[in-house]
């Protein structure tokens, strides 16, 4: 019988360890996002005739407070500032849309004459 309590008890930890670490993590509760993304990268900008397209890129999260910052590789221009609100890992405004989580990032982000664009997991 004290076998059974300890084995029950063990089973309903791991179940809610396993609950706990889902990977619909709130980014603006933690920096569980924070990190290098590897994947595919582009940036256009039509003021300069600049064209960088790769499926060897990466892009590094960066957060201060409820701001984000992606720092692109190939000498693709970061992207700062964006706020992501509370239980939201899916920011869409005018600009465009960044969805983040703890295995992937996918963005579709226009500034002006500038067009960024990523899909990349971890």
């Amino acid at each position: 019988m004290q076998n059974s309590m300890k084995i029950l008890g063990m089973l309903c930890f791991v179940a809610t360890t396993i609950i706990s670490c889902s990977k619909d993590n709130d980014p603006s509760d933690d920096n569980l996002f924070v990190g290098t993304y590897r994947g595919s990268v582009s940036y256009t900008n039509s003021n300069n005739n600049t064209d960088i397209s790769t499926d060897d890129g990466r892009v590094t999260v960066v957060k201060v407070g409820d701001n984000y910052s992606f720092n692109f590789s190939n000498d693709i221009p970061s992207i700062n500032g964006l706020e992501m609100d509370k239980n939201q890992n899916i920011l869409v405004n005018s600009s465009g849309t960044v969805k983040i989580d703890e295995g992937e990032l996918i963005i579709a982000f226009t500034e002006d004459t500038e067009i960024w664009g990523a899909n990349c997991s971890r």
